[in-house]
């Protein structure tokens, strides 16, 4: 990885609104919004995956809450975050490498 991609790819600042969604600065200045929703229903945990390859949706299941929002966030190393939500899971972790990928993609 060269270093502009490394730096592509830092996490330089990060915002957690637990009602609204995660704001990342990366090290070569761009910013990237995610919705609270949309980080749930994509998680990218083994469960919310397997869920998504058969066709199903991740969230909202049975009961969930009518939007999701964060309980808690914590970082994961250098190289990612993980958020506990209001529906009660808790499994997914985000590379940042991957959040970064999604704000250039812009379809998720």
């Amino acid at each position: 990885m060269t270093g502009a991609e490394s730096e592509s790819i830092r996490a330089d600042t990060i915002d957690v609104e637990r009602e609204r969604g995660l704001t990342i600065v990366f090290g070569d200045g761009r910013s990237c919004f995610f919705a609270n929703d949309d980080l749930r229903r994509n998680c990218p945990c083994a469960t919310c995956r397997e869920l998504r390859s058969s066709g199903q949706e991740a969230w909202p299941r049975g009961d969930a809450p009518a939007e999701a929002k964060v309980v808690e966030a914590e970082l994961v190393g250098n190289w990612g975050i993980s958020f506990d939500w209001n529906d009660g899971h808790g499994t997914g972790i985000f590379p940042f490498e991957s959040l970064r990928s999604w704000c250039e993609d812009e379809s998720v």
